[in-house]
């Protein structure tokens, strides 16, 4: 330690030899935290076959680990802070490799809740937030901006090859390597912490956690992600079905309204309170799970996690949209799906590479920005060419900024955010900005899947009122469609005729849809980029005034103050 000014001072991060093996291993840790969802999807055919299952008590296991990691995002963050990153990131990383052990050798769905849904999503919630934290507190300068976007990079990428590496495992070996991995990777990824990644700055114990906070703002969470993903099999204002626990029926299917409404009701009850205790608590002079009066001196923040919110909305459209397509409308395997979503993750590797030495050169605010606006064009241009005779040569151009333009934006969005946030309060940050990503992505799956199905099921009803079938046939395909959606396919017995009749009518209608939820996405990403310009180039707030001096002080050797010290919270 040295003093300048009378402030302690530690040794600028950036001559610790060690960095860039912590940078690997947070890496490794986000990879498989990010992987672990997307390798299951292309897996549940197969599940359900062994598990003798049906599909709404196997989508529990995805829906449940969703939940969890949202609800506890900011209670991770949290724990980092007052306990020291390095220690959640063990511990969470501890916990996820044991939820995978367990999922991996489940017999069961609810064997396979609790390893996936429950002990992965706490492990997950507890990582992810300290993986920031660590990397906004290891690097400065130049290279943070080559960090993020490694990160940035590492969470498309994984998402992109999660298909793949899904299917392959799946088809040739077992849907239970994709847990396995994860049994494997986590320990190295302990190991390498403990070796390499430097302790950090101790917790600051006397912030405590704020239990009732903790408490408010994890069920408002747990509730508001649980409307979010079962609107559309609930209901979003009408019943459309009874909900079953336990074999009781709590919610029949002939209420007034569906029970989803209730849930946001309470949802947002639940986080209203939240945001009035902790503003009451702040003012009082307590320790909040979460300050408020971080969004009014950080406009970085402000902005940067409502830019967040609404591009994750329609950032994921791509993902979520165009797979349906492709296995719906063109009728891909699985594992053929993941190879045409590949190229996706190569672009986005190369836009963090270019993405990182370009703010150098522009700044990181304009290379986000550049970025959302090529994701914006890429969406557009994939959503022009679907068709069903659509070849994957078409989709390049659009892939081609869609992935590039997430290496610009995405992980440079999170340096932004993170930029001039105090140390002590950077996982909790961490953590509501993963969290309000996590809320757009929930809303951004809930308001595609709607825009989608509909498109579809009212382009294929037109279509089939006008086609050559049998009254008969014709009456009892129009339920079919109604009561399916996408997932429609011709009743056994069709003659050959009206088999490829209706084979053209379902895919040109999941075409139709698709490109309609597209450009939706297109409209909800072109927002976040004109939000992104409220976001300001540099605002180094008063906390981090004597930093900003320090590094002037000294040219030759710049040195980093430990914000800290210097705001009276260490």
């Amino acid at each position: 330690m040295t003093e300048v000014h009378g402030t302690s001072v530690e040794p600028n991060d950036n001559t610790d030899p060690r960095r860039w093996l912590t940078l690997g291993i947070v890496i490794l840790a986000a990879f498989i935290v990010v992987l672990d969802n997307s390798v299951l999807y292309v897996a549940i055919p197969t599940i359900l076959r062994e598990f003798h299952t049906t599909l709404p008590s196997l989508q529990w296991v995805i829906t449940g680990y969703s939940l969890t990691f949202a609800t506890l995002l900011i209670i991770g963050g949290r724990l980092g802070d007052v306990y020291g990153h390095r220690r959640i990131f063990i511990i969470g990383a501890a916990l996820f490799g044991l939820g995978s052990l367990v999922a991996s050798i489940s017999q069961s769905v609810p064997q396979l809740v609790l390893g996936e849904a429950i002990i992965e999503g706490v492990g997950a919630a507890l990582m992810m937030p300290a993986t920031l934290a660590i990397l906004s507190g290891t690097f400065r300068g130049k290279e943070r901006g080559t960090a993020f976007a490694m990160w940035g990079a590492t969470a498309g990428v994984g998402v992109a090859f999660g298909p793949v590496i899904g299917g392959f495992l799946t088809t040739n070996y077992s849907w239970r390597w994709a847990f396995r991995i994860n049994v494997i990777v986590a320990p190295i990824a302990i190991i390498g912490a403990l070796l390499f990644m430097r302790r950090g700055q101790r917790g600051d114990r006397h912030l405590g956690i704020d239990v009732p906070g903790a408490i408010l703002v994890a069920s408002g969470m747990f509730l508001l992600v649980l409307g979010l993903s079962e609107g559309g099999t609930y209901g979003w204002l009408a019943p459309r079905d009874s909900v079953v626990i336990g074999g009781n029926t709590v919610w029949p299917s002939t209420a007034p309204i569906s029970i989803i409404v209730v849930v946001f009701a309470v949802a947002a009850a639940l986080l209203a309170t939240f945001v009035v205790y902790e503003r009451a608590k702040e003012r009082r002079g307590g320790s909040p799970l979460f300050e408020f009066s971080l969004l009014k001196t950080h406009k970085s923040l402000r902005w940067g996690l409502l830019t967040g919110t609404i591009l994750a909305m329609g950032q994921l459209s791509l993902l979520f949209v165009l797979p349906v397509f492709l296995q719906d409308g063109k009728h891909l395997s699985a594992e053929q799906n993941g190879w045409w979503m590949l190229p996706t993750g190569l672009f986005v590797i190369a836009g963090a590479q270019i993405g990182g030495r370009l703010i150098r050169r522009i700044g990181t605010i304009y290379v986000v920005r550049v970025g959302l606006v090529m994701q914006a064009l890429g969406i557009l241009l994939v959503a022009l060419v679907v068709r069903p005779d659509l070849s994957l040569l078409e989709l390049m151009p659009g892939y081609l900024l869609y992935g590039v333009g997430i290496g610009f934006g995405a992980s440079q969005l999170t340096n932004v955010i993170l930029e001039h946030i105090p140390r002590t309060k950077t996982g909790v940050v961490s953590g509501a900005n993963t969290t309000a990503r996590q809320v757009g992505m929930a809303l951004g799956v809930a308001v595609m899947g709607a825009l989608l199905t509909a498109q579809t099921v009212r382009r294929a009803t037109t279509e089939v009122a006008a086609a050559a079938l049998s009254p008969d046939v014709r009456t009892h395909v129009l339920s079919r469609i109604h009561a399916l959606g996408t997932n429609f396919a011709p009743p056994p017995g069709t003659t050959s005729h009206d088999l490829a009749t209706l084979r053209n009518v379902l895919e040109s209608s999941v075409a139709s849809g698709a490109r309609f939820a597209l450009v939706f996405a297109t409209v909800v990403v072109m927002i976040g980029a004109m939000v992104s310009f409220l976001i300001p180039r540099t605002e180094p707030p008063p906390a981090d005034a004597a930093f900003q001096a320090v590094e002037r002080f000294e040219p030759f050797e710049p040195l980093d103050v430990d914000p800290a010290l210097v705001d009276g919270t260490g």
